[in-house]
């Protein structure tokens, strides 16, 4: 089982003083199989924008309509309760049709990453026991998964037409431009095209679900230790993160906008920007994959009022040397999340856009948000906020195992109804995560009088040199503050005579220089001399990110180790 929540009420947790007007700590959350958001919606606002893909545009009752046909359609090749179904999709109206086809069936969804190579994807499906994939006739996409049929355990793909979700004339043009672009899907048994599963009544055979034990998605994540594993996120795992998120952010049910650029794959944006939206009857204004212009541009003429996006796409817009003549003033707020939000950079996109941005922390582990800034009240800088209603979060001394008093260092660890059952297949790990009822993130973090959290650092990234501890986002967020510097990364390097010393990666704004021993002035007053990078490297192209979009720690010290760059 996952964390389970432990009511204390002889006292009120801190934070609930400073619980958001429209929010309330002790609202019990529903529970539910994730389908019924979906039909929920489609009841009460049917006729309302859903998706807005490129132009193409379907409402709540077509999305659902669609589901339930992909439903029946998916049982009629053997897809039923427990089965194991890849989506393999960039974001698009596909991915949530598919998604929501799945819950409805009780197949368990396995969530791949587009930018998979073959042998990663050969790895996830026999680790993940995935029987059928759903994706793309693009060549990107089933010109890699088709290979899978041959060499792994894959049995089946439904192919979907990518030109099908376009808007006239953009389906002829793609065709005739970027032709080259589409596989030739070949006539198969075990190949079955999206439009011909979807020829039905539109009433698949029901399926009984149990929302706390069903699993409903396999999320993959490296986790808080060793290799990428399947954590299972159960229908009330994914349904409570959705109305825990609704809650918070107090949307305007069928009236916000929500900009989708970061990947529906990744945990985030399958609950902040997919599963709220439908939670809450929002439309979906997508783009295939983050673009800085055309995410502009989209905002300038959509209007969208939401835009959850990782720190380095609002770095990006902060940075645009036209960004003036983009009109982006329909952003109500803005949810930051995937990595830690620098300062610098929150404030000069609030400075830049008239919009809030609001930090949030969460897990794959946890589906994945277990605090956020309130997007009305008090938003402290470099906090990750309050803890989400039903949500316990404590900070643990990670040698006693017991809670450090308010102020103090230790290991966040957390309890509520988001919290996974644990890892698939990976029961060692599972039980090194989930300990004593809470799930350990790993990462170190404090408490202040108000209930308010902030992370230090991860455990396993932080910094011993000469026995002090560093901290590289301390040190991160004081290099943010010169003018000069876009991006940062800072990483400890093993030494032989002090252990590990600091080093900083630093791309520098377009036009401006900037040396090492100016930045090591402009840091001494900001940080203690052991954290001053020892080594200081400039870079002019775009620092290593991961597939979201997140600056990637681990890669550019891989770089590093190996001498590759």
């Amino acid at each position: 089982m996952g964390a389970e929540i432990i009511m204390v009420k002889d006292n009120m947790y801190p934070w609930e003083n400073d619980y958001p007007e429209n929010a309330d700590w002790n609202t019990e959350v529903p529970k539910y199989p994730v389908y019924d958001m979906l039909k929920t919606t489609a009841e009460k606002y049917g006729d309302y924008p859903a998706f807005d893909f490129l132009g193409f545009k379907q409402d709540w009752n077509e999305i659902n309509s669609l589901v339930l046909r992909f439903a029946k359609g998916l049982q009629s090749i053997g897809v039923e309760k427990g089965t194991k179904v890849g989506i393999f999709l960039p974001n698009c109206p596909y991915f949530l049709i598919a998604y929501y086809a799945l819950m409805k069936v009780g197949a368990t969804a396995v969530n791949y990453n587009p930018l998979y190579a073959e042998k990663e994807l050969a790895n996830m499906i026999e680790d993940s026991e995935t029987e059928a994939m759903i994706t793309a006739d693009l060549e990107l996409l089933f010109g890699k998964m088709s290979k899978m049929l041959h060499d792994t355990r894959l049995n089946h793909i439904v192919v979907c037409s990518f030109t099908d979700i376009l808007p006239f004339p953009k389906n002829i043009l793609f065709k005739l431009v970027k032709g080259k672009e589409l596989s030739n899907v070949p006539e198969n048994r075990r190949i079955s095209w999206f439009d011909k599963l979807t020829d039905n009544d539109g009433k698949p055979t029901e399926v009984e679900i149990d929302p706390l034990e069903d699993i409903a998605l396999y999320q993959y994540t490296g986790g808080t230790t060793g290799l990428p594993k399947g954590a299972m996120l159960t229908h009330a795992n994914i349904v409570a993160n959705a109305e825990q998120a609704g809650m918070w952010l107090g949307c305007e049910e069928g009236q916000d906008k929500m900009l989708g650029v970061i990947p529906f794959f990744h945990v985030f944006a399958m609950t902040a920007v997919m599963n709220l939206s439908v939670r809450k009857a929002l439309e979906i204004v997508a783009l295939p994959r983050f673009e800085l212009d055309q995410t502009l541009d989209l905002i300038h003429k959509k209007k969208p009022t939401i835009f959850p996006a990782v720190p380095a796409i609002y770095n990006a817009v902060n940075n645009h040397k036209k960004l003036a003549k983009f009109d982006l003033s329909s952003l109500r707020f803005c949810i930051s999340g995937g990595a830690p939000l620098p300062v610098e950079v929150k404030r000069k996109f609030e400075e830049k856009t008239g919009s809030v941005v609001v930090e949030g922390y969460g897990l794959t582990e946890s589906s994945p948000v277990l605090c956020c800034n309130p997007p009305v009240g008090e938003n402290k800088l470099g906090s990750i906020g309050l803890p989400f209603p039903r949500t316990v979060v404590e900070i643990i001394d990670t040698e006693t195992g017991k809670e450090v008093a308010v102020g103090e260092r230790g290991e966040l660890c957390a309890r509520g109804p988001q919290v996974m059952k644990g890892y698939w297949k990976r029961d060692e790990e599972t039980a090194a995560t989930l300990k004593n009822g809470r799930l350990h993130t790993g990462d170190i973090a404090i408490m202040d009088e108000d209930g308010y959290f902030f992370i230090v650092d991860r455990i396993k990234d932080m910094i011993i040199t000469n026995g002090y501890n560093v901290y590289p986002r301390n040190v991160e967020e004081a290099i943010y503050q010169h003018p000069s510097v876009e991006e940062c990364i800072v990483a400890g390097l093993p030494d032989s005579q002090r252990g590990e010393i600091v080093k900083a990666w630093i791309k520098c704004k377009e036009g401006r220089t900037l040396t090492a021993e100016d930045l090591k002035v402009f840091l001494n007053d900001k940080i203690s001399p052991m954290e001053i990078p020892k080594r200081i490297e400039f870079r002019d192209e775009p620092l290593p990110k991961t597939m979201i979009g997140k600056l990637s720690r681990k890669d550019i010290v891989a770089e590093e180790l190996t001498g590759k760059f």
